[in-house]
């Protein structure tokens, strides 16, 4: 852990990557929960293949190290069998995690409230009650949202994605990204325009396809084709850990968050923001390259 800052939370240790030796062509997705961790992992699996009928299998082949339900000793043996280029998916922000000079880090982002609203969404699905004291089903009390303004970046709320670990993954991913090898997308950008997406994280990977090739990998990558095959695109789909793996991809969309909270609630929101972070900055993690353009 030396140089890393401890991320312990309820269901994640970070210190589970000292067990990965890293390699210089690594492609790692950094992201808070909800941010399109799993969209952006398919694009690099789209990409590193060329293939737009790849079996993902996210959950096996490009892992989520941090998560504490498989062991892992297994997690770094498959990882080290690997003869191919790998790729894998942490919640950690980049602090917390080993930084290799080639390695690419691929950082996205979402609008805080639509991260958050997603995340309500998401603990429904999943068939255990973890979060469930976090954000009950039946909130009359606006529970949910006291916690996500109020809870901590690291600890047992990390794993709750509360506001505070969104903004402590923002400004980690900032403080880095002036190396070559560390990118930041935004989700509302990947939703504007696709296409040049997969064009900029294929020059970042040195992974070119011709046209008609990225235009079926494009293709696959969207929302409603993922959706319509959510069996093969959700986290280990079609094994049972999602209650549904079509409600998984809920509605790929921004601006869910509005018309669900209080003038109250917005109001302590937007003084939280304008408190922790500048104009420009506030801007970008609320609207990617168009936010950012109104600033």
């Amino acid at each position: 852990m030396t140089h890393r800052k401890l991320y312990l939370g309820a269901l994640t240790d970070n210190r589970r990557w000292d067990m990965v030796s890293i390699r210089p062509d690594d492609v790692f997705v950094v992201t808070p929960p909800k941010c399109g961790t799993t969209w952006m992992q398919t694009i690099v699996a789209l990409l590193l293949s060329g293939d737009p009928e790849v079996e993902t299998e996210l959950s096996v082949k490009m892992p989520w190290v941090d998560i504490r339900i498989r062991e892992m000793s297994e997690v770094a043996e498959r990882l080290e069998a690997m003869t191919r280029r790998r790729s894998m998916k942490s919640h950690t922000p980049l602090d917390g995690l080993p930084l290799d000079d080639h390695a690419q880090y691929i950082c996205v982002f979402r609008h805080p409230l639509d991260a958050h609203i997603s995340f309500r969404k998401h603990v429904r699905n999943i068939p255990m009650p973890w979060f469930d004291h976090w954000y009950p089903e039946d909130d009359p009390d606006g529970v949910a949202f006291r916690r996500f303004l109020d809870g901590g970046a690291e600890g047992f709320d990390t794993d709750a994605n509360p506001l505070a670990h969104i903004l402590q993954h923002y400004r980690a991913a900032r403080a880095l990204s002036g190396r070559p090898n560390v990118s930041l997308f935004h989700y509302a950008d990947m939703t504007r325009d696709l296409a040049a997406t997969f064009e900029r994280l294929s020059a970042l990977l040195g992974t070119p396809h011709s046209d008609a090739v990225m235009a079926r990998l494009v293709e696959a990558a969207t929302f409603e084709h993922m959706k319509a095959n959510a069996h093969r695109y959700a986290p280990s789909g079609g094994k049972g850990f999602l209650k549904s793996d079509a409600a998984f991809f809920s509605s790929g969309t921004n601006g869910t968050w509005k018309g669900l909270l209080s003038d109250a609630e917005l109001a302590a929101y937007d003084a939280r923001m304008a408190a922790e972070l500048s104009a420009e900055d506030r801007a970008w993690l609320e609207g990617g390259a168009l936010g950012q353009e109104t600033v």
